[in-house]
């Protein structure tokens, strides 16, 4: 009799083994969905965070704004309003990290072309030179496709206040003076309640790969 349990003990332990294995191996083939975690100032590094947000752990969204695109037209958070969006800070005269950016940002643009769901939109930092005709200048160089991505110029502070208080995109602090700069290579994933979903390095291939899968997942939220 004792023989017996302890034949049925083992018989358990190995069941249940295997059922752990066939379980995860299901789980991983069917690629159970995962939600993307919703960014809080007080979840990011402080060095990328506006010191009068840094303690905010919750209801953190990007501020209104209005800003002038390349075509002329004014743009607000009314025009990404339902919309899933991929946001940076450039300027069309850097020659370090913007020119690989663009382009990734342009192979983002491929992929999502025909959905209706994602946008684009690209602050620059020098709005003092980046003016309309300059952006419209560099938009039809780098391919830009009005209807997807808009690139947007406007009152320098309140670009500066966004990338530090809303994205939380940027690693110094300032003012937004004359003599302050900003200079970044993040990409920031929005949802459709402005909600910061994922930080990207924009200049490595790898990341925008991981950043075009989280567009994926983020498309299956209700």
């Amino acid at each position: 009799m004792r023989s017996f349990f302890k034949g049925y003990k083992t018989f358990a332990i190995v069941f249940g083994i295997i059922s752990v294995v066939i379980v995860t191996l299901i789980y991983n083939k069917l690629n159970v969905y995962k939600p993307l975690e919703i960014y809080q100032p007080a979840m990011v590094s402080p060095e990328l965070v506006d010191s009068t947000v840094q303690r905010q752990r919750k209801y953190h969204k990007i501020a209104d704004f209005s800003f002038i695109n390349q075509n002329g037209k004014t743009v607000t958070q009314d025009d990404y309003k339902d919309k899933i969006y991929v946001a940076d800070f450039f300027f069309t005269t850097c020659q370090s990290i913007c020119p690989i950016m663009t382009k990734n940002m342009a192979n983002v643009q491929k992929e999502i072309l025909n959905d209706n769901e994602v946008m684009l939109l690209s602050h620059t930092v020098t709005p003092e030179i980046d003016t309309v005709a300059q952006l419209k200048r560099y938009a039809k160089q780098k391919g830009v496709v009005d209807s997807k991505w808009n690139l947007v110029t406007g009152d320098k502070k309140e670009i500066y206040e966004l990338a530090r208080k809303s994205y939380l995109a940027v690693k110094s602090d300032g003012d937004g003076g004359p003599y302050d700069m900003i200079h970044t290579e993040n990409f920031m994933l929005i949802d459709k309640n402005r909600q910061i979903r994922g930080f990207y390095d924009g200049t490595n291939p790898d990341e925008i790969e991981r950043l075009l899968a989280d567009i994926k997942i983020l498309k299956k939220e209700k």
